[in-house]
């Protein structure tokens, strides 16, 4: 509770045993500190918040921070503004400051206490678990204001052992990192299945760009952000995807090996490989929404990307490689061999 003139206890000194002074977050008009005069007594602390938000008042459209206590916080300010309706009310925002210091040679670190206030307002009327701070400047003073008391009341204090500055040039070089891993894993695949399995290898490499370029459209279509672990998922799902083609290419050898013509080959290839195929990629789409469930932050998004990559994969890697054979072949009505 605001208690007396604070400008004259902060110049004389002489302050009542029951209040203390303290000093507004900001700096006054002139640059100085503003001094706030307070009881000592208080009414509710950061443990009994449980959350606070900034809005619009619905009454005169003016920034406010909605805070609720819980059943102890709400007893007490019930108790407290029953009796004290047009007083002024006051929160301290309490924080533990790490400090380091060299003492003979050895870093030393400290902690210093900074008790400082950060709201002051007027009790217009009885409230006790729920109430507003209206009055306020903006919605950004408001969303602060909310901010302050969330981060106040933490259970257990909070002390920084290290601080990093990360700047842009960072993440600017995760993404070249991540073009570059793509780029080179997207070429080592492709050129292994055109050496290996010649025309063949050409168009499951069709197909695996393809895959690519739908990730990306998925991606950019439900306005998912490209991070380093979504693209691992990539570089990871290109990999998986070739999967595909080639159980298709092992199939259609295995077809002509038994003495079948090459048409007959590719049906039953394509045929016996989408069993497997369908089998495979079943068991990556439930470890894809497992991750996406239990998982969080960058996980999550390695998982949308996965989840995307096999859906996307299973498409190209039998529907589209199937239709790009059967354009090239299946005009031939004497076809005598393949290359795969």
């Amino acid at each position: 509770m605001v208690d007396g003139d604070p400008y004259e206890a902060a110049r004389t000194g002489r302050v009542p045993p029951d209040a203390r002074v303290y000093y507004r977050r900001e700096l006054g008009p002139d640059g100085n500190p503003v001094p706030v005069l307070l009881s000592r007594r208080v009414i509710a602390s950061g443990d009994q918040l449980i959350g606070a938000t900034s809005r619009l008042d619905t009454e005169s459209g003016t920034p406010s921070v909605s805070v609720t206590l819980d059943s102890a916080g709400a007893s007490r300010m019930l108790d407290f503004t029953s009796q004290n309706v047009g007083r002024g009310m006051a929160v301290v925002f309490i924080e533990r400051i790490p400090e380091t210091r060299m003492q003979d040679g050895e870093e030393v670190r400290t902690t210093r206490i900074s008790e400082e206030v950060i709201s002051v307002a007027n009790i217009r009327g009885v409230f006790g678990r729920n109430f507003q701070t209206t009055g306020l400047g903006s919605m950004r003073e408001a969303a602060d204001l909310a901010l302050f008391l969330r981060s106040g009341a933490l259970a257990a204090p909070v002390d920084i052992v290290e601080e990093r500055v990360v700047g842009p040039s960072l993440g600017q070089e995760n993404i070249d990192a991540g073009i570059r891993a793509i780029t080179m894993g997207f070429i080592l695949v492709c050129a292994l299945m055109i050496v290996y399995y010649k025309m063949f290898g050409v168009i499951a490499v069709i197909a695996l760009f393809t895959n690519l370029l739908l990730i990306g459209a998925v991606l950019s279509v439900v306005g998912a952000t490209l991070t380093m672990p979504g693209i691992a998922g990539i570089v990871l799902t290109l990999g998986m995807a070739i999967d595909g083609n080639v159980l298709v290419g092992e199939r259609i050898r295995e077809e002509l090996r038994l003495g079948n013509s090459p048409v007959a080959a590719i049906k039953g290839g394509y045929e016996r490989a989408w069993v497997v195929i369908l089998d495979s990629n079943v068991t990556k789409l439930i470890a894809a929404i497992a991750l996406f469930s239990f998982g969080s932050g960058p996980v999550r998004g390695f998982a949308v990307v996965l989840f995307v990559g096999v859906l996307t994969s299973m498409f190209t890697s039998v529907t589209l490689s199937r239709a790009l054979i059967t354009l090239m072949y299946g005009r031939r009505r004497k076809l005598q061999a393949i290359s795969v």
